[in-house]
């Protein structure tokens, strides 16, 4: 069961907070700091795309934020974009949380299908939530690196 929170939608003057919990959570997986560098680009979430990225974040009753996910694109074709929860609140079903919503929030809004890059660590929690790995794609902040690319179908 999730900490007490609930989810509501992200704020541009958050923008800098939800890019460091991005990076928190990143680095939980015991990824080195030259390979940290390297994400940053990616995982820093601008105040002008909180709104057009459809982002949600997660909010504890004591008003700290442990999770975001972002529905990106137009229907019937989306993107799971981010999606991070805070380390301390792994296993607390904050992700879970954040999943169904962006699952519901995707269905509601015309969406098919929904695809996106996933960490190696996170492929089973994905895959727990019904998305299956279609393929692999390129990292987009390590040369050489390749991800599994996860969908989900509505």
């Amino acid at each position: 069961m999730p900490p007490a929170c609930h989810l509501r939608p992200a704020r541009p003057d958050e923008a800098p907070r939800l890019s460091a919990l991005a990076l928190r959570s990143k680095a939980h997986w015991g990824y080195d700091d030259a390979f940290m560098a390297a994400c940053v680009d990616e995982l820093t979430l601008r105040p002008a795309e909180v709104v057009r990225r459809r982002t949600t974040v997660a909010e504890g009753a004591d008003g700290r934020l442990l999770g975001l996910v972002t529905l990106e694109g137009p229907p019937p074709v989306g993107e799971l974009g981010l999606m991070f929860v805070d380390p301390d609140a792994i296993g607390l079903g904050v992700g879970r949380l954040l999943f169904e919503h962006m699952r519901e929030t995707a269905r509601a809004a015309g969406f098919r299908t929904v695809g996106w890059s996933a960490d190696p660590n996170a492929v089973p929690f994905y895959e727990a939530m019904g998305g299956r790995q279609v393929g692999v794609t390129p990292s987009g902040s390590v040369p050489g690196r390749t991800l599994p690319l996860m969908e989900l179908r509505l």
